[in-house]
């Protein structure tokens, strides 16, 4: 007769085992967001090569090209000696080929010569306004001139410069009125390009959740954002020249510190009582999107042809507060308990 027995079957468990209550917290969970995609952006390009790396790279096209251009000449002479109108053909083509190579070096060493002219005016007004030179200021101020002579939206600017020029009796006199005739309207469009360029990084930091989307985005937006910059106060770029100028800017914040998230940077963007109601994610945004502005910042200095005067140089707290605005209002809503009436 087999023993059968109805009812719930009580198990003993051992005490001895974890317990939920000694499970270490979430990683994410209170601390704040440090923009690190912002800060891998600036430190991989602010990263100089080694000159091993450098050499490799420079013998490295230097051989394919020598060997490319070997074996065109040897397909272009084969191709006359067998069918001279397709040997003349692939001759024509090639020309060609060169051509477009040729003009796409000249751009590039234009691009290169319009950079340094721009450095050599910020040179020539860092020594102006140290020595008070009013000779000099009047020739930076003709450079300046005619660095936008060809440009239509600086035409009312130059015209007022002339007719004021002649009543300026000091170096800052006249520099401040330069800034004041052609630069400052220029500054309100670098401005323009730097919040969008803040809002687009915030954005997709926030709501692409992809490893390495936020730095790739961060890179592109920052690269495309410098050369605009640099395009509307007339040292319009190629792709080495973007290339150098996002590295000289890069260079100087991680030298400084300007990518290091700060109490300052916190008040900045909703004075830490926002950030607490989001999530991570969403305040990562943020803190990149506040960096993005330090960089858009430090590019105008770089890219300006005169160096802002006390009190003109755009603070980073009315940028990003203008560019993510609209992120903090819909932050607060949702944030906010649902109220019925």
């Amino acid at each position: 007769m087999s023993d059968t027995r109805n009812g719930p079957v009580l198990i003993e468990l051992d005490d001895t085992g974890p317990s939920p209550a000694d499970a270490p917290p979430v990683a994410d969970a209170g601390q704040p967001p440090t923009g690190q995609a912002m800060q891998t952006m600036a430190t991989l390009a602010a990263r100089r090569p080694s000159r091993l790396a450098a050499w490799f790279w420079r013998l490295l096209g230097a051989v394919v090209v020598f060997f490319a251009s070997v074996a065109a000449w040897d397909f272009v002479t084969a191709l006359v000696a067998r069918n001279s109108y397709l040997g003349w053909a692939a001759i024509g083509l090639l020309g060609l080929f060169l051509l477009v190579c040729l003009a796409i070096v000249l751009r590039e060493w234009a691009a290169l010569a319009r950079l340094a002219r721009i450095e050599h005016l910020h040179a020539e007004a860092d020594r102006v306004i140290a020595s008070g030179d009013l000779d000099g200021a009047r020739k930076l101020t003709d450079r300046l001139a005619a660095l936008y002579s060809g440009r239509e939206d600086t035409r009312w600017g130059r015209e007022r410069l002339a007719e004021r020029r002649s009543e300026a009796f000091d170096a800052d006199t006249l520099l401040a009125t330069a800034e004041d005739m052609l630069l400052v309207p220029l500054d309100a469009e670098a401005r323009r390009e730097v919040e969008a360029a803040a809002r687009q990084v915030a954005a997709v930091t926030a709501l692409v959740p992809l490893a390495f989307a936020d730095v790739v985005a961060a890179l592109t937006a920052n690269i495309r954002m410098i050369r605009r910059i640099a395009e509307i106060y007339g040292g319009r770029s190629g792709t080495l020249g973007s290339w150098r100028l996002v590295r000289a800017v890069m260079t100087h914040l991680v030298a400084t510190g300007a990518v290091a998230v700060g109490d300052d940077l916190i008040g900045s963007i909703g004075g830490g009582h926002v950030l607490s109601k989001l999530s991570r994610r969403f305040g990562e945004g943020l803190v990149n999107g506040a960096l993005t502005a330090r960089v858009g910042v430090a590019a105008m200095e770089v890219c300006r042809p005169l160096p802002f005067a006390p009190g003109k140089r755009p603070r980073v707290t009315s940028l990003v507060r203008r560019a993510l605005t609209g992120l903090f209002d819909k932050a607060d809503s949702a944030a906010q308990p649902a109220k019925f009436d």
